[in-house]
């Protein structure tokens, strides 16, 4: 696994990062979803992928929301909801499904994504009224086409740090692109505002690593503390307990 940024106030230590794969390529995710856009428009009961379904992934994200939403202060009528990496949509449409009326919108960096996802939902006999996409990167993609920056209430995320941290690619500072992940996030969230981050890649410890204290290179801004997590099946190998797939709640919090 890896040993990425320390929080803020620990000495850093080298970062080791996943090796590189066709999993963290546009490319890749262009030719899924090209593949499941036309599954689609052969038979519209085949929504593509739905990312942890052998886990239940996006159940229980839903559950969680549900029985934590007026502890975490969150409003199903009026929370502004991003998703990041949106793919079909599906975490979206069963969100819009449990009732949460505010804004939904699923952004993706593969056109093709966004595409599956609106004829996902206009195929729907269930009510998707509310649930836009949009075409985005957001690592380089301009504030703009997301809105007014630090206004989103919930931040989604189910497998996209995952397929960032398999990228290669490194940004002008020469980091690989995934470290500037959490910094973004940190942007785009109100003070107060949750990231809900799902990973097969990354253990909870891990991901802590990862996000509790983000933005420490920009006092003032924000950072990311962990208030939740959500529980799956257990296993235990060589001694060890682990899950398979790990969900951590993390708020953005003054600092």
């Amino acid at each position: 696994m890896a040993s990425p940024p320390p929080p803020p106030g620990a000495t850093a230590a080298p970062i080791t990062h996943l090796d590189p794969s066709e999993l963290g390529t546009k490319q890749y995710w262009d030719n899924l979803y090209t593949t499941e856009l036309s599954n689609h428009a052969a038979n519209p009961s085949d929504e593509g992928t739905v990312w942890f379904d052998d886990s239940d992934a996006e159940n229980k994200i839903v559950d969680f929301l549900e029985d934590t939403h007026e502890t975490l202060l969150l409003s199903q009528s009026s929370t502004r909801v991003l998703d990041l990496g949106c793919g079909n949509g599906s975490l979206l449409f069963a969100l819009r499904d449990a009732g949460w009326s505010g804004r939904l919108l699923g952004v993706d960096y593969s056109a093709e994504s966004v595409r599956l996802a609106r004829a996902v939902g206009a195929a729907r006999e269930t009510d998707t009224e509310g649930v836009d996409f949009a075409e985005w990167d957001v690592l380089a993609g301009d504030f703009a086409v997301v809105g007014e920056i630090g206004a989103w209430d919930l931040i989604l995320d189910k497998g996209t740090f995952d397929a960032v941290s398999l990228s290669g690619e490194k940004d002008g500072r020469g980091r690989r692109i995934c470290e500037g992940y959490g910094e973004r996030v940190v942007q785009l969230l109100r003070t107060g505002g949750l990231f809900l981050v799902t990973s097969c890649n990354w253990t909870e410890t891990e991901l802590r690593a990862w996000f509790e204290g983000t933005n420490a290179d920009a006092p003032g801004q924000g950072r990311l503390k962990q208030v939740g997590r959500i529980e799956y099946p257990s296993f235990s190998f060589g001694g060890v307990k682990g899950q398979t797939i790990s969900t951590l709640c993390f708020e953005k919090v003054d600092g």
